[in-house]
């Protein structure tokens, strides 16, 4: 039974990749006080563990009804992911802070950069081959981690200077436009392979 949770746990962990989404949520919520911060990183995790809930009960049906495929969902989240890491790069935090608006929280936060394609995928995979019950525990112990670093990001980035966490943040916003491309080069090649 352990071996089998492994076999989930470590696959939702990399797909969701907590540590990825940190330095990309102190980017987006720089200028914001506590409560702000925290309560968009509830509605995140509200979102995302809606979204990873929906898609491992019913994903399949879901898809089917919708006619939509997995590649679908990589070039639409791509096109999100690009749209958020090109805001980072080009206008500045006071612009950002001044045009966000509450529904960050549900995306890009809650999907796709927690509970993105990969995550997905790896939910609608793992709940057949694994069992649905394995699965739901996996997500929720993932998402437990990731609302436990959320919660904390404002109180974990007081050990950085806050010219570092620029910094990081404009690097993690690159790697995140890079992310985006292959997110859409993915499901784009599959699209040509049939």
């Amino acid at each position: 039974m352990l071996q089998s949770f492994d076999q989930v746990f470590v696959p939702v962990f990399v797909a969701m990749s907590p540590l990825t989404v940190l330095p990309v949520f102190l980017s987006m919520t720089e200028g914001y006080t506590l409560p702000e911060t925290q309560s968009l990183a509830r509605k995140g995790i509200v979102t995302a563990f809606t979204v990873a809930m929906t898609i491992t009960l019913v994903g399949q049906w879901v898809f089917q009804l919708l006619g939509i495929t997995v590649n679908d969902l990589r070039v639409a989240g791509g096109l999100i992911l690009l749209s958020l890491a090109m805001y980072d790069l080009i206008l500045s935090k006071e612009r950002r802070k001044a045009s966000d608006s509450e529904d960050a929280g549900v995306v890009p936060l809650g999907t796709p950069l927690i509970v993105g394609p990969g995550t997905m995928t790896a939910c609608l995979v793992l709940a057949d081959t694994h069992g649905r019950s394995l699965v739901i525990v996996a997500l929720v112990l993932n998402l437990a981690l990731t609302a436990l670093l959320l919660h904390n990001a404002k109180r974990l980035q007081v050990f950085l200077r806050p010219a570092v966490t620029r910094a990081f943040g404009k690097v993690m916003a690159l790697f995140l436009a890079a992310i985006a491309v292959s997110m859409m080069r993915v499901g784009i090649t599959a699209y040509i392979r049939g």
